[in-house]
């Protein structure tokens, strides 16, 4: 940036490194600054006699040109009405995480619409959660045009990653591989530092080694996984044997249904969780989705762009108003009940009474609905879905084998993805307790759904006499 700077032509033109916070910015406007203000005596010419340095604002100026080079911590305030012919987007991973970051981000690029010359330059290492936001947006989009799928001649993608094949087969644990994602190995990145880290985090486990592999190898994270972590998560990946398993799929295949509900206020969602056992193979299928109030998004902003990203992908739904959410929750286990499928609904007893309602006004009989008992009396549920998903992963009967033993087998949504990751273990006893209190900000609730559901399908519900969907013409 500071070359451009030096070679721009147009008279007071702004230049930008947009940074997501203040300690990015600094470490951002430190070497530009050096660069200027530490030369050795004997240069001819002096960066000095050309560019001021003015620290107290973070801003290079061209003493000719007057022409700037500005940098600044992200910020709707800051990033209004900026003309710059070039920005530099730092740490975009960061911006991710932020609810405002694709206004901001138009709103700080909207200069370019009168700069012809102009150009916009993303940097950033992968995150240490998986994609959401901006981030992920971009870098799928970089990825598309990469590979052919998108065609945008004035986008070049320069990314440094391992190829998906790789990253399914696990090669890039191996610390030799660590060269293929680090062009400066050897030059200014430490070789040694690389594998001494490396040893540690995978002597730390999995969840350490996902972290260094994020930052130093640029491994995607597609499942968080942290010490206290449940047990399924391990295998939650490897067990989307079912890719983009639809409930219209779920139900043809399935000889009888199980419906997990989770309720929640306004800052929660409302998760749904269908577990059907598929014909022959008695394997348990499982889609879910989510509802949620506008409101979340301001409540929890710091998930808003993630659960933006769901909404995108058709995995939760946004509702104007409260409600809606359950009277769709109805129709979907009204339609499971007009296919002759519906064993029963497992409901969490603290919000059972709207959903009873909208049960009711749908036709669905009361005896349907089940209150299930939550807290350390969902351990049951607990395990059996950990011992399900071992098997839904392969870990019993090897990757290339068809699973037919009862697994617990998914379509691989995100939001489940994510739920599962934020979900912890607290000990209570000789029992374990999934709460949302111990998830923090990270919502469960599809998770604490798919509980619920596994209560009632471990009960071994008999086999119903539904047909197939299609032939029913029952619409979902």
């Amino acid at each position: 940036m500071l070359t451009c700077l030096i070679r721009n032509w147009r008279q007071s033109a702004e230049f930008t490194i947009l940074a997501p916070t203040l300690e990015v910015a600094n470490n951002s406007f430190g070497p530009a600054k050096d660069m200027v203000a530490f030369e050795e005596p004997d240069d001819d010419e002096q960066l000095a006699d050309l560019i001021q340095v003015q620290t107290h604002i973070k801003t290079l100026t061209h003493r000719e040109k007057n022409a700037t080079l500005k940098v600044i911590a992200a910020d709707p305030n800051t990033a209004a009405g900026k003309k710059s012919v070039g920005t530099l987007v730092e740490e975009l991973w960061l911006f991710g995480k932020q609810a405002n970051a694709k206004e901001m981000l138009r709103e700080a690029l909207g200069g370019l619409a009168s700069r012809p010359e102009g150009f916009v330059i993303w940097i950033t290492t992968q995150s240490d959660e998986p994609p959401a936001g901006v981030f992920k947006e971009k870098l799928q989009y970089a990825r598309d045009v990469r590979d052919g799928k998108i065609h945008d001649p004035q986008f070049l993608p320069i990314i440094y990653e391992h190829p998906p094949e790789i990253v399914k087969s696990k090669e890039p644990l191996r610390a030799e591989n660590l060269g293929m994602v680090n062009p400066n190995l050897g030059y200014s990145v430490d070789r040694a530092f690389l594998e001494r880290e490396h040893r540690k985090a995978s002597e730390e486990g999995e969840a350490s080694l996902r972290g260094f592999l994020a930052k130093h190898g640029n491994v995607e994270i597609g499942l968080a996984l942290r010490s206290d972590r449940w047990a399924g998560a391990d295998f939650w990946e490897a067990a989307a044997r079912a890719p983009g398993l639809s409930l219209a799929e779920l139900i043809n295949r399935c000889e009888v249904i199980d419906v997990g509900i989770d309720a929640g206020g306004l800052d929660d969602l409302v998760g749904l969780a269908v577990l059907g056992r598929e014909k022959d193979t008695r394997n348990w299928l499982v889609w879910t989705h989510a509802w949620a109030h506008p409101s979340v998004l301001e409540r929890r902003k710091e998930i808003a762009p993630r659960l933006r990203d769901f909404e995108g992908k058709g995995d939760l739904t946004m509702v104007a108003h409260m409600g809606e959410d359950v009277r769709d929750v109805a129709e979907i286990v009204s339609a499971i009940h007009e296919a002759g499928l519906l064993d029963k609904v497992g409901v969490d007893p603290a919000g059972i009474g709207s959903v009873l309602d909208a049960l009711a006004d749908i036709g669905i009989p009361e005896d349907k609905v089940v209150g299930i008992s939550q807290g350390w009396k969902l351990t049951g549920a607990i395990k059996t879905a950990e011992r399900r998903l071992a098997t839904g992963s392969g870990a019993q009967t090897g990757a290339g084998e068809a699973v037919t033993d009862g697994a617990l087998m998914h379509g691989g949504q995100a939001l489940m993805a994510w739920c599962v990751s934020n979900a912890r273990v607290v000990p209570v006893g000789n029992a374990v307790n999934i709460t949302k209190q111990a998830s923090g900000t990270g919502k469960i609730d599809a998770l604490m759904a798919l509980f619920n559901a596994v209560t009632l399908m471990a009960l071994n519900p008999t086999a119903l006499s539904g047909g197939s969907i299609y032939d029913q013409g029952v619409g979902i």
